[in-house]
């Protein structure tokens, strides 16, 4: 096992190493694979939403009862083309968590500023103490991926603004900070995925650097110039791997 990790992480070096240039662009125009990529996006989410409606509605359920109100999150990224993308998820946090300097410590709001994340968040559902931010039920929710199976019925097949794999969705100023104005318009040519080459080989152990050197823009940026059938295949499988094992999960 230990032997795979390393050359799992050998294998995301090289990949940095391979888009060492991104302010050229590595966006081509593929219309017959994106054609066929939106008819599987069709078919694999219809199939899924059929499998996962009764567990859909149980978590729905549990949501409320440990935290009374709406059991759904909608919240607004960046999209294809760089238009509003509004994300339908399962809410993970306690209302009114949007208020940022209500609910966290200067250092944890410093933290939140950098990654858009958090190593121990208070404001997940079920939080009391520190240290619960990887135990409680909404780190549990994260950590699974379930908070975003509601973007495969929603986004993929009715809406079809998103696709099974893709760059992750981001905010607007995640995408102004951390990427180039070539890298931006490389990652919104093609829409957002419910998940990614990073999301799949890295998750949250791939960090931001700004500048766009960063390992998380160049892993985002290599599944844009390598797009194929075969590479989604692997990040699907390696996805649902990924998830199980609760590898970088936060």
């Amino acid at each position: 096992m230990a032997e795979l990790e390393t050359i799992e992480r050998d294998a995301v070096a090289q990949t940095v190493e391979v888009v060492e240039k991104p302010e050229e662009g590595v966006y081509r125009k593929r219309p017959a694979f994106f054609f066929f990529k939106r008819v599987f996006d069709i078919f694999a989410s219809l199939l899924a939403s059929i499998i996962l409606i009764v567990p859909l509605a149980v978590v729905a359920v549990m949501i409320m009862i440990k935290d009374p109100g709406n059991p759904f999150y909608i919240q607004t990224r960046v999209g294809k083309g760089g238009k509003p993308l509004r994300i339908l998820k399962f809410r993970t946090m306690r209302k009114n968590a949007d208020k940022l300097e209500d609910m966290l410590t200067p250092e944890q709001l410093e933290e939140y500023k950098k990654e858009y994340k958090l190593d121990d968040d208070p404001r997940l559902i079920g939080y009391k103490k520190e240290g619960d931010g990887k135990t409680c039920f909404g780190a549990r929710l994260r950590q699974m991926s379930i908070d975003e199976l509601p973007q495969i019925p929603y986004n993929i097949l009715i809406k079809g603004d998103m696709s099974v794999v893709g760059p992750r969705p981001i905010l607007r100023e995640e995408l102004e900070k951390y990427y180039t104005p070539t890298q931006q318009d490389d990652l919104l040519a093609v829409k957002p995925g419910l998940t990614g080459y990073w999301q799949a080989y890295a998750r949250n152990d791939a960090k931001y650097q700004i500048g766009g050197g960063g390992e998380r823009q160049q892993m985002e940026l290599y599944y844009i110039e390598n797009m194929s059938p075969t590479l989604d295949i692997k990040i699907i499988f390696k996805t649902i791997s990924s998830v199980l094992l609760r590898k970088g999960a936060k």
